[in-house]
């Protein structure tokens, strides 16, 4: 993955966005319905009705970014909120673009005293 400038966020997007969406189409939404700068350096992560398609949408000094990813199995886990954002940290953010539950990861390992 790109390495994000110091003081970047990672805001998902809740509910469902159409996936027809391009750069203009998300950045409209990130200013209309999130009262955000989509320009502003922050990552902001939509996913679409079926579960399946996810869309990155990030500025940097040059211009748009837009990522896009399609899982083959499974479905993207995603919030219950309808509306609004959701900061997730880039350990989150990696778990969500593998496919992994990043709401409710589980330890290999139980944490306790080594000896």
């Amino acid at each position: 993955m790109i390495a994000l400038p110091a003081g970047s966020k990672i805001w998902l997007v809740a509910g469902v966005t159409d996936m027809r969406c391009g750069f203009h189409g998300l950045a409209s939404k990130v200013q209309n319905i999130l009262s955000a700068d989509p320009f502003s350096g922050h990552l902001f992560v939509f996913r679409g009705k079926s579960g399946v398609l996810l869309k990155v949408l990030w500025a940097d000094r040059d211009g748009l970014c837009l990522f896009t990813k399609h899982l083959e199995r499974g479905r993207f886990a995603w919030p219950l909120s309808h509306d609004g954002r959701i900061h997730l940290t880039p350990a989150q953010l990696s778990m969500l673009l593998e496919g992994i539950d990043w709401r409710h990861p589980k330890r290999t390992e139980k944490p306790g005293l080594r000896i």
